[in-house]
């Protein structure tokens, strides 16, 4: 195997390929896709990079191709697209996927499992990328690396000042989540990577956990063989490709449909139809111009689109107003608006189209971020005027390739287009300065190359990654490494006889390496590791606390949130109280023990009680799994909540079968854990309500009590002997 680190990048919505990108598509496919695509593709071919995979979303929709359907896209040897399938199939915007994305990670936690292969370094793309990026970084104990592209602060105060409501920016764009979810992405991110120093400063200055971030700027590079300079297709030793000529003939023939006089120099446009990219300053600063219209013929290339009128509203506004400023300013002859265009072949000629009409690129957006569009024009030679504000600054500061203006006002962007056409000279030197800025400043390699010098700051010697959560233990590299567990309740079951006890955790330490331990208990989680301190006992893989209602990993510090978000549906916890509240037989327990999903009381023994209260909360559509143990204590769940659903749970996320699973109890909360498809074992103190599970298929009553039942399973059940065949077996195939 090559040797070198293994990255894998994040970027979760989907619509992204690694040939004939959909930019422009809609608000989701913008720069940042083939910001993503272009860096693992650098980062794949750098000699100390192993591996990278790149993660979005699996996507089976009639609307869009069947490419984003393929689970694995290989793309080069050690280069692939990996989509993983979350919320169903259908394409969705990327602020509906929110709710999704704890099945997103659990799905990633599977094919990490199955590949054998753990990550280096976690790098997320975008805030939903993020919240799985830190997920993951915790399980596998992993550094985290963050590239945000935009910030939801700075979006929130942009469509206020536009004049959006509050109420409607929220119920839209999930506002609020996000900006919640990139709070805890910058005070968990080991590196967050910018393209400006201006993000940084102004961005991410704007929220609270600013401080706690390392930041780095390192500019997006641009494929240089692509886009190289214009005056190479003069050249009578350029080799093209037929693919590359023939964009260069169907761009020609396109905007030769538009225009009156063809040959007149070309302004150029590449952008979303979004409001923010000013679109209608640039058409205005045109239309209002006569002599620039004179001079020059404006294309605008502002996505892909077929049916206006079947578009998203920002989308469908934007070139609506672009179609009515069109025929306001009488443009018909001098402006292309086309409907489509190849991001692969036609691109890149559209700019050497430009510069060999001695034109310029325009991007009059009110904010810029960075502008990777500017520095694509700039590498063809293409002289560039650009709004004053972010990237487009540090580009000009860079490359001195052009002018920047105020993009609110349309006289701003005519003189500096103008100034720019009617001065070869000028003209001249910002195309050389573009070349031969764009070659130093922002070549992938550039970027790959102090992309990798940061990320090796996170070793230590000895070749241990070091970072913030560093010095705990991974509990995805456990657990991706188990197929067999032992899972137990507390009370009872595992305590009750310190001498068996005390041998139980020795056989527990001496075979660790091919057994994991679990509890599941109806204690609350914080009450579990407290007595497990306090009697020095060896600490769980694993905590199924509050009769299931709970996972957590490695001392209660990782909460299992697939498993929330798992047992969260249907759940109506207020109102099951509210209904709960008039039974006089019914005592609300204190409210240590009472958690978001679960509702807990003391009920006495009685006759039709539990049906009862059943027949109430089903006829009031209130799905719950109700809970009577010890003939004294009443549980109300999630209908998926359960210890038994969260023994499945645990199979079916880390793919340890439930055949190599041993569950062990002693009373009626432990029953439905007992009566699944792994091994059950009840001890000899067991409670009568267990009476009825004799017989049963996979379910041993133990002759022995308390930690020396347990003891009795294992032998019986010969797990340790099953677990240790199975690991050696597995090396000696290695």
């Amino acid at each position: 195997m090559k040797e070198g680190i293994y990255i894998q990048l994040f970027s979760i919505h989907g619509l992204l390929r690694y040939e004939n990108m959909e930019l422009g598509r809609d608000a989701d496919t913008g720069g940042q896709i083939k910001y993503v695509v272009e860096l693992a593709g650098a980062l794949g071919q750098h000699e100390k990079v192993r591996q990278v995979d790149l993660f979005t979303r699996l996507i089976s929709d009639k609307r869009v191709s069947k490419d984003y359907s393929r689970a694995v896209e290989e793309i080069t040897d050690n280069f692939r697209i990996i989509r993983i399938q979350c919320g169903g199939k259908k394409y969705m915007r990327k602020e509906l996927l929110w709710s999704h994305l704890d099945e997103y990670i659990d799905k990633t936690i599977k094919f990490i499992r199955r590949q054998k292969m753990v990550p280096d370094i976690i790098h997320g793309h975008y805030p939903d990328a993020g919240y799985v990026g830190i997920c993951l970084s915790e399980y596998f104990g992993t550094p985290f690396v963050y590239t945000g592209h935009s910030m939801g602060r700075s979006k929130k105060a942009r469509l206020l000042a536009e004049g959006m409501e509050e109420k409607d920016i929220e119920k839209k764009y999930f506002i609020s989540h996000r900006i919640a979810a990139e709070e805890e992405i910058i005070k968990n991110a080991d590196l967050i990577i910018t393209s400006t120093h201006q993000e940084a400063k102004d961005q991410y200055g704007m929220y609270d956990n600013k401080d706690l971030a390392r930041y780095c700027v390192i500019p997006p590079g641009i494929n240089l063989e692509k886009f190289y300079p214009c005056h190479r297709n003069l050249m009578p030793e350029q080799h093209r490709s037929e693919e590359s000529v023939m964009a260069y003939v169907s761009v020609v023939e396109e905007l030769k449909r538009f225009f009156k006089t063809p040959d007149k120099p070309l302004i150029l446009a590449l952008c979303r139809a979004d409001k923010r990219k000013n679109i209608r300053g640039l058409i205005e600063a045109f239309g209002q111009d006569k002599e620039l219209q004179a001079i020059a013929n404006l294309a605008i290339f502002a996505g892909i689109r077929k049916n206006i009128t079947e578009m998203e509203e920002n989308e469908k506004d934007v070139l609506t107003e672009m179609l009515l400023l069109m025929d306001k300013y009488d443009l018909y002859g001098k402006m292309a608006i086309p409907k489509k265009h190849d991001f692969t072949y036609e691109v890149p000629e559209l700019y050497r189209i430009t510069g060999e009409k001695k034109g310029v690129f325009v991007n009059a957006a009110l904010t810029e971020p960075f502008g990777l569009t500017l520095i694509e024009a700039a590498s063809c030679g293409v002289p560039i005027v650009t709004t004053n504000d972010g990237g487009p600054r540090d580009i000009i500061r860079n490359c001195e390739n052009g002018l920047l203006v105020d993009p609110t006002d349309p006289g701003s962007i005519s003189r500096a287009v103008k100034s720019i056409l009617v001065d070869p000279e000028k003209w001249k030197t910002f195309s050389g300065n573009g070349i031969k800025g764009v070659q130093q400043h922002y070549s992938w390699d550039a970027h790959v190359k102090k992309y990798l010098e940061k990320i090796r700051e996170f070793k230590k010697v000895g070749g241990e990654f070091h970072f913030k959560r560093s010095g705990t233990s991974p509990v995805g590299d456990r657990l991706t490494g188990l197929h067999f567990f032992l899972i137990t309740d507390v009370d009872d079951t595992l305590l009750g006889d310190e001498k068996a006890l005390e041998e139980l955790m020795n056989t527990l330490r001496e075979h660790r390496d091919y057994i994991g331990f679990g509890v599941a208990t109806g204690r609350t989680a914080e009450s579990t590791v407290e007595i497990f301190e306090e009697m020095g006992l060896i600490t769980p893989d694993l905590i199924i606390s509050s009769v299931g209602a709970e996972m957590y990993y490695r001392r209660a510090s990782i909460p299992d949130k697939g498993w929330q978000a798992h047992i969260s549906k249907w759940w109506h916890r207020d109102k099951i109280k509210d209904l709960l509240d008039g039974f006089d037989f019914l005592y609300y327990q204190e409210e240590e023990t009472q958690r978001p999903f679960k509702i807990s009381y003391y009920m006495p023994p009685g006759k039709d009680r539990i049906p009862m209260l059943r027949e109430l909360l089903t006829r009031n559509k209130c799905h719950c799994n109700i809970i009577y143990s010890n003939d004294k204590f009443l549980d109300i769940l999630p209908y998926r909540a359960s210890k038994g659903k969260a023994v499945r749970y645990l199979s079916y996320k880390w793919e340890i079968p439930l055949k190599n699973i041993m569950v062990c109890g002693d009373s009626g909360n432990d029953e439905e854990m007992l009566s699944g498809s792994s091994l059950g074992l009840i001890v000899s103190n067991y409670r009568s309500e267990l009476e009825k599970l004799k017989g049963r298929k996979r379910i041993r009553f133990s002759p022995r009590s308390h930690a020396g039942g347990i003891m009795d399973g294992l032998e019986h059940y010969r797990l340790i002997e099953k677990a240790r065949h199975f690991q050696h077996s597995e090396k000696g195939e290695k």
